[in-house]
């Protein structure tokens, strides 16, 4: 007996893209003002200085173009802590991601969505115009942070100096293994910071390459992305994501019967 056709590699990994595409966010937007540290967020800026430009609007070839290619590639990540797998084909500001974790031996899967994209003109504190691009994604269900982070790249138009920031409110969330709950606290500020430190660093190595062979695309080796289209991600994934998940909305619905329960006990 003849085993059926195995479906085409993309068409196996939309279907685990789309069990996170069906996740709800993990963090509420609407109470970003109530994210400070008085309430237990951690809120993070960190930034790097790219190759400048002549002043005036951001050059066709230019760092600032550069780096807008490389954060919609989602290339800059640390490729050994941080992989982005997502549709290539879907429209940015629509775009669902599952990111996967490295850490030690252990691996981890998690679903973030873009949440908003930055595309303007804007006049700082100090008086200067600046062009601004980037986006902002936030976390869904299943994953061990609740929050959101916004990567963007800044020209002044009076100087020309090109910048790349990184902003981020984020708490642990809810981790129901004991053994990862334990691990995150004691690492997860830690693996934050080299997420942050490496992303701005890789940002200005690839930039550099990129306008030296006037290519505003990232060279391939420079690009740990995995879009759907091209790989097949490990297999039990689908199964872990479908896990991450439903588990979530499992633990939400436990806790909330508890809280409306009279008899439950404090």
């Amino acid at each position: 007996m003849s085993r059926a056709p195995r479906p085409p590699l993309h068409e196996l990994q939309k279907a685990r893209l789309e069990a996170y595409a069906k996740a709800k966010d993990s963090f509420d937007a609407e109470r970003l003002s109530e994210c400070t540290t008085a309430t237990g967020w951690h809120i993070d800026d960190y930034e790097q200085e790219l190759p400048g430009e002549a002043p005036g609007p951001p050059e066709p070839q230019g760092p600032f173009r550069a780096a807008q290619q490389v954060l919609r590639n989602y290339s800059f990540p640390p490729p050994g802590l941080i992989t982005g797998i997502f549709e290539p084909d879907t429209p940015l500001e629509q775009r669902v991601m599952v990111l996967r974790g490295r850490f030690l031996f252990f691996t981890f899967w998690f679903g973030v969505r873009v949440s908003g994209v930055i595309d303007e003109v804007r006049t700082t504190p100090d008086g200067l115009e600046e062009a601004v691009w980037g986006y902002n994604y936030r976390t869904l269900e299943g994953h061990f942070e609740q929050g959101q982070i916004e990567f963007t790249v800044h020209k002044q138009l009076g100087t020309g100096r090109v910048i790349m920031k990184i902003h981020s409110v984020s708490k642990t969330g809810h981790i129901a293994n004991p053994f990862y709950r334990l691990g995150f606290r004691l690492f997860g500020r830690m693996l934050q910071r080299r997420f942050a430190q490496g992303s701005l660093a890789r940002t200005r190595e690839q930039v550099e390459v990129m306008v030296r062979l006037g290519n505003v695309m990232p060279p391939p080796s420079e690009t740990p992305v995995q879009p759907v289209s091209r790989e097949e991600l490990p297999g039990g994934v689908a199964e872990q994501v479908t896990k991450h998940v439903e588990q979530s909305q499992q633990d939400e619905k436990a806790r909330l019967q508890t809280s409306s329960d009279p008899h439950a006990k404090g």
